[in-house]
């Protein structure tokens, strides 16, 4: 996994929790669950860095 991706993906997980929290704070299911998405995405693209990384190695 190479340092920018890192980075993207720890950026992306922040935005979509400050994006939550948002939509918690203001009652906006719709921001809510946008946040929500952003840190699945993240989540996702992050496993698929590790299983790159895993093959990277033999």
């Amino acid at each position: 996994m190479g340092l920018d991706d890192k980075i993207g993906n720890a950026a992306e997980k922040l935005g979509g929790k400050g994006k939550e929290a948002a939509g918690n704070a203001t009652g906006d299911e719709s921001l809510k669950a946008e946040g929500q998405t952003d840190q699945a995405k993240s989540d996702i693209k992050q496993a698929g860095e590790h299983v790159k990384d895993a093959f990277k190695k033999d």
